[in-house]
């Protein structure tokens, strides 16, 4: 079984803003994290109808780093990128956790219960925002997009986990 940790917490307030790191956030079902431009329906998708789970989106700082080191892309090229875990627009970088493996599984951020949705493809909007690459290096390893089922502060250091009585 493992177990992984919050690196690190990114809101921004309003669409195409910069991500602001915060040392905790308040998780609200239904919204998203307190303070952030989709919790107030103001980021660059809220006005799109699409799937559930953009409460809050995850993603392995292992992943940040593999692209700093220019670890291949799925495309056999070498990235080359330098994202900081806030470029990557997500609101949370974990460490040791698998969250290609959380879809449709609940889990614990903290007191926080959640359930992976889907995975959080990169998209042309935030290569636009970051630089040329970005899109194609992150293809399949770029999170997880979550609902947040129990609400409850999410703060940085604290542990993520499965949660066993739910599958």
């Amino acid at each position: 079984m493992w177990q992984g940790r919050v690196v690190s917490i990114h809101l921004a307030k309003e669409a195409s803003a910069p991500m602001e790191s915060v040392v905790e956030a308040r998780a609200v079902p239904g919204r998203g994290l307190e303070g952030d431009r989709y919790f107030e329906g103001r980021g660059f998708y809220s006005r799109k109808p699409g799937f559930g789970g953009r409460e809050i989106t995850l993603i392995e700082v292992e992943t940040v780093e593999a692209l700093w080191n220019g670890v291949v892309n799925a495309g056999g090229d070498r990235t080359g990128i330098k994202l900081s875990a806030a470029e990557t627009r997500r609101n949370i970088a974990t460490a040791g956790v698998p969250l290609n493996h959380l879809v449709d599984m609940e889990f614990w951020v903290g007191a926080v219960r959640m359930r992976g949705m889907r995975l959080c493809e990169p998209c042309q909007h935030l290569e636009d925002l970051t630089q040329r690459g970005v899109l194609a290096a992150l293809i399949h390893r770029g999170g997880l997009r979550a609902r947040i089922l129990t609400e409850g502060v999410i703060r940085a250091g604290d542990v993520i986990r499965p949660a066993e009585d739910a599958r």
